[in-house]
């Protein structure tokens, strides 16, 4: 089965290959030039057709009706390759979970910082772990108000992993590494934070009743694991009205989430 990424594309695939394979040989018998923006119009409206056919998500629909057109209308810029090379280094650079698993990258801000700081404060023995740790902007004033803790952040973006790891150089009891979330081992830690995205969820969760210890906590930023109701949930506050769903590990919450289809993180 493909991965999502792939059937999107293969999906814009096919609405460019219908309408040229109509198109050329109409235009080329005639011995006309091929309409483009017209093409492109006529790809559009293809893609979205099938896209409402297979029930892609409304954004998906979005970008396929707009895409050809779009790359039409760019390609009237004559703006050299380089720069759209040179733009797709930097985008992968930050961006590389949203690539390999739907996984954008998502700042936390101070206030939640703040309200894990105090979700976390009767634990002694804390063993932290951020899953995609972004910037640090969790891990390093944790690390600082409690220098009793133990801290470990994970990120896979170059660029995001690298500000990181320049953040929290000095904090002698954080571990800023690079690595796959999906491959990391949770028998240590007694926390885990995470603010992914809905489709990893289930998976995730699957993952940590199975690796960490009975009496853990899991705290998710923003997004529950569906078919699990939390132990608890709080509201930060924040402009951004932020929630943190959060999960005690064994203590009556099922073994494992619903099934669903889920790309992990590369």
């Amino acid at each position: 089965m493909l991965a999502p990424q792939l059937r999107q594309l293969a999906l814009q695939f096919a609405a460019g290959l219908a309408v040229l394979s109509l198109a050329w040989p109409y235009y080329g018998i005639r011995g006309e030039e091929l309409p483009w923006p017209a093409t492109a119009f006529a790809i559009a409206a293809v893609a979205a057709l099938l896209a409402s056919l297979t029930r892609q998500a409304w954004w998906w629909r979005l970008i396929h009706t707009s895409f050809a057109p779009l790359a039409w209308g760019v390609s009237r810029l004559a703006i050299d390759p380089g720069w759209f090379l040179l733009l797709f280094i930097g985008l992968l650079l930050v961006y590389r979970g949203a690539l390999g698993g739907q996984i954008p990258l998502y700042l936390s801000n101070r206030p939640t910082a703040d309200a894990l700081a105090a979700l976390t404060a009767e634990r002694r023995d804390l063993r932290f772990l951020d899953l995609g740790a972004g910037l640090g902007n969790v891990l390093y004033p944790l690390a600082r108000a409690r220098p009793d803790g133990h801290f470990t952040g994970v990120e896979n973006a170059p660029a995001t992993w690298l500000i990181g790891r320049l953040r929290t150089a000095a904090l002698t009891n954080c571990d800023w590494r690079w690595g796959d979330l999906w491959k990391t081992d949770l028998t240590g830690h007694n926390v885990v934070y995470a603010f992914l995205s809905p489709p990893p969820m289930t998976a995730l969760w699957n993952k940590l009743v199975s690796e960490m210890p009975s009496g853990s906590l899991f705290i998710s930023n923003s997004f529950p694991v569906p078919g699990v109701p939390p132990s608890c949930e709080v509201e930060v506050g924040d402009s951004r009205q932020t929630r943190l769903y959060c999960y005690q590990i064994g203590n009556g919450q099922p073994a494992r989430a619903a099934s669903a289809e889920v790309t992990r993180r590369a």
